[in-house]
Order: C-alpha cells, then structure tokens, then sequence
C-alpha cells in the first residue's frame, strides 16, 4: 500500500501526466483539494473510488483515512493543485505517514504558472531582459520571511510570478512599480486552462483597476515582467554561428 502525492494540473485534465491520470483510474481512495481541483480531473476517478474533499477535512481526519486505506492494503492517491511542491502543505503529511509507517511517492503535475504563461502565449524568460523567475506569493495567514518580501524580490527586476495574492492587487502594484517602473507589463490569468479561464492584460500602473473591473479575487496567478512585451533582443539560440550543441538545451 502506498499514499501518492498527485500533481493535478491547473485544471484541464488533458493537462494531467500519464502517470497521474493511471493512479486516479485505479485508486481506490483519493483525497483532493475540492475548492482548488477541476472537478472534470476528480471525474478520472473509477466510480467505485472513495472519495474525500480535503477543503473540510482536518489533518486527523485525513489520517484516519490514510490509516483506514493501510488497513485495507489499498493505495491512495492525495490529489492536489498544480504540482504538489508547491504550497502544496505536502510536508506535514508526510511527516504523518513516517510516525504511521505508510510509504509514499510524489509524482509531479504542471503548475499554474506554467499554465498561465501558455494562456498568455508568452515566454517567462526574455534574452537580455530577464533570465530568472520567482515563484512568490504575498503575505496572509502565513507570513512571508523578511528577505522574501516583496518589495526585496522585486529589486532583481526578476519575471516575478505570484500565487495566492490576486486580493491585494491594488497593494502589489504599487509596491512593484517602485521598482519595475509603471509601464512594466502585467498579465492576471484567472483559472488557467479551465472552460472559464480568464485573462486581464495591462501595466503596473492599470491592472489593478482593471482586474477590479473583471471581479477577479481569487484563484489566479499574477505574472509581472518586461518579459511580457514582444519588443525584446533576439535570442541568440538560433543565431547562423551557433552550432547544434548550443542548442541541446532548447526548451529547458
């Protein structure tokens, strides 16, 4: 018996792995985050799978569940948004399943951020303009570490993608002009890659009205980078002096 940790997109279950999409068809137990997860990847499940929506469930009640699947020698999958390592709360959990002595594997889905720079049709990463990207939030109930606030990531300038903080737009550009400068591009992408999938495009100095304008408060993922633009440098990669062994590393 085995608890698998599952990945499960950002909400198209075409999206899901192969793997992922075999485990949800043979489980017999499946625990997934119901106010996160596309109910049409839930859907992949066998009828007969026991079902548990965790958005209700405590971390006790989640053991008993894991414990009641060991009992019956049946495999479990832990279903959860995106990929499971990130702000996945997968941690605590297995820290459970060590003291229950239950063994268990992660296997890996496509994140938001991903399915939001595929909506955008856009690449996060800009040759001469930004190389790095910053997987944030802002804070809430959990607080942000000091050298991780906002305002000390965004002095890198950064492709800055930020989960769990479309609330707070308005405070995030501000806070991000001050040092992208007012006409950086912003994108919001609400529900990546689900039939409502959402889009406002704009600056640091409109978003936030414009994403007030579109009534969108959660579930969406800010991207903020000059990135964004078209008018960037060329990239190199396939420049008529690079050999092929430069580009080994093409989409990476």
């Amino acid at each position: 018996m085995k608890v698998y940790f599952v990945g499960a997109g950002p909400g198209d279950p075409e999206l899901l792995t192969l793997k992922a999409q075999r485990l949800l068809k043979s489980c017999k137990y499946c625990i997934y985050a119901g106010s996160l997860v596309s109910p049409d990847v839930v859907t992949e499940c066998a009828e007969t799978t026991k079902l548990y929506d965790s958005a209700g469930m405590t971390l006790e009640e989640m053991e008993e569940v894991f414990i009641q699947a060991r009992d019956e020698q049946e495999d479990l999958v832990r279903l959860h948004t995106g990929d499971p390592s990130i702000y996945g709360a997968i941690r605590e959990q297995m820290n459970s399943l060590d003291r229950l002595g239950i063994d268990y594997e992660v296997v890996p889905g496509v994140s938001s951020f991903q399915a939001a720079a595929a909506a955008l049709s856009t690449e996060l990463t800009a040759p001469e303009v930004s190389q790095t990207i910053i997987l944030s939030r802002t804070s809430g109930r959990t607080p942000m570490p000091e050298k991780e606030k906002l305002e000390v990531l965004a002095q890198s300038r950064s492709t800055l993608c930020l989960f769990l903080s479309v609330h707070k737009m308005d405070e995030v550009a501000k806070n991000l002009a001050r040092f992208y400068g007012e006409e950086c591009p912003a994108a919001i992408v609400f529900h990546a890659s689900w039939p409502d999938q959402q889009i406002v495009r704009g600056t640091l100095k409109d978003i936030a009205a414009k994403v007030a304008t579109a009534a969108i408060r959660k579930t969406a993922m800010i991207v903020v980078s000059q990135a964004l633009s078209r008018d960037i440098p060329v990239s190199k990669l396939y420049h008529r002096h690079f050999t092929h062994g430069y580009r080994q590393g093409e989409g990476q």
